[in-house]
């Protein structure tokens, strides 16, 4: 019996692209320093949904260049 090769969609590919771009640069979590101070974030919730948006466009666009 020989395996059975699914391909991955790529708006699968761009989304684990996004969540490991966005965990690494910490894109989701409020800024903080080392020293433990946590400035305010002046950006609005539809703002940072706008750049994550914006975000996965790029990484699908990544993706599909490939």
């Amino acid at each position: 019996m020989e395996p059975i090769i699914t391909a991955r969609r790529t708006e699968d590919i761009a989304l684990d692209l996004l969540k490991f771009i966005a965990s690494t640069a910490n894109v989701t979590r409020a800024s903080s320093s080392s020293t433990g101070f946590a400035a305010p974030s002046s950006a609005k919730p539809e703002d940072q949904v706008a750049h994550l948006l914006e975000l996965y466009a790029r990484c699908k666009q990544a993706v599909e260049a490939k």
